[in-house]
């Protein structure tokens, strides 16, 4: 069940302002809010859940076709050198709700960075309506190809 006071299950089921790019019934792949790179994407349940521990099979799936999901469109529209998949949880999550991240990379980037807070994010290299589009286009002819 989802939770309004909580801010990821509000992301997830989109009642705060978010860039969707890919959802299903069980989850949200939504753009960050301060993306570490073009196609900084974080994937949320849309239930109220704080670790993936808490997952049955079927959430287990969903996130990872949304990873593979989201690899392959990142891959083909950003090039990067690589991806990172992440979830922090427990005293180290900052929302109190399972998220993933997954994160296009570029050699010679410090990831340490990724970590560092800041008071105000930074405005994103690309707008976020452009990388929500082209992501959200791109998944939909991968969803066609395999219908």
């Amino acid at each position: 069940m989802s939770n309004h006071r909580c801010l990821g299950c509000r992301l997830a089921n989109k009642e705060e302002k978010v860039y969707l790019v890919y959802e299903n019934s069980l989850l949200s792949c939504i753009l960050d809010h301060d993306p570490f790179n073009p196609g900084h994407v974080m994937i949320l349940p849309k239930e109220h859940v704080e670790e993936g521990l808490e997952f049955n099979e079927e959430m287990n799936m969903a996130v990872m076709k949304a990873i593979q999901l989201l690899s392959k469109t990142i891959n083909e529209l950003y090039r990067p050198d690589g991806i990172t998949i992440c979830q922090n949880g427990g005293i180290f999550s900052d929302l109190t709700h399972y998220h993933m991240h997954v994160v296009p990379r570029f050699q010679g980037q410090d990831f340490a960075e990724f970590y560092i807070e800041i008071e105000e994010p930074e405005e994103p290299e690309e707008p976020f309506e452009v990388t929500a589009e082209k992501m959200r286009s791109y998944i939909g002819s991968l969803l066609e190809k395999e219908s």
